[in-house]
């Protein structure tokens, strides 16, 4: 059974960091593009960030870069975005999705929330 179980979300005050994490199970994980992806209320669902199945090449959306960094560790099927400087802006639920060929695989999502 394939399975995205994001985690790591809460309420943050602006300007701290957070980190959240992706756990993968039920398919090579190694070989799909991970990236994640953030829907604020009443918004559409945007992408924040993606890297290459080695880790190797990462991209980000304009919003975040210089602020948030993707990582993965391949031995744990595990992908992570740290989240720096976080600003009220960043409020959304932030999703994880695996990308290979034409198969989609998304979790259910962690809610952050950046208020003083």
């Amino acid at each position: 059974q394939v399975q995205l179980v994001e985690s790591g979300g809460g309420l943050v005050q602006p300007g701290v960091s957070r980190r959240l994490s992706c756990a993968a199970s039920g398919f090579t994980f190694t070989n799909y593009l991970m990236k994640w992806y953030r829907q604020a209320p009443g918004k559409e669902r945007e992408f924040v960030a993606s890297i290459s199945a080695a880790g190797r090449t990462t991209t980000y959306a304009s919003s975040v870069k210089g602020r948030f960094t993707i990582s993965r560790d391949n031995a744990k099927n595990t992908v992570y975005l740290q989240m720096s400087n976080l600003k009220p802006e960043d409020t959304a639920v932030y999703y994880c999705r695996a990308s290979y060929s034409s198969t989609n695989y998304w979790g259910q999502g962690t809610q952050v929330t950046v208020s003083s």
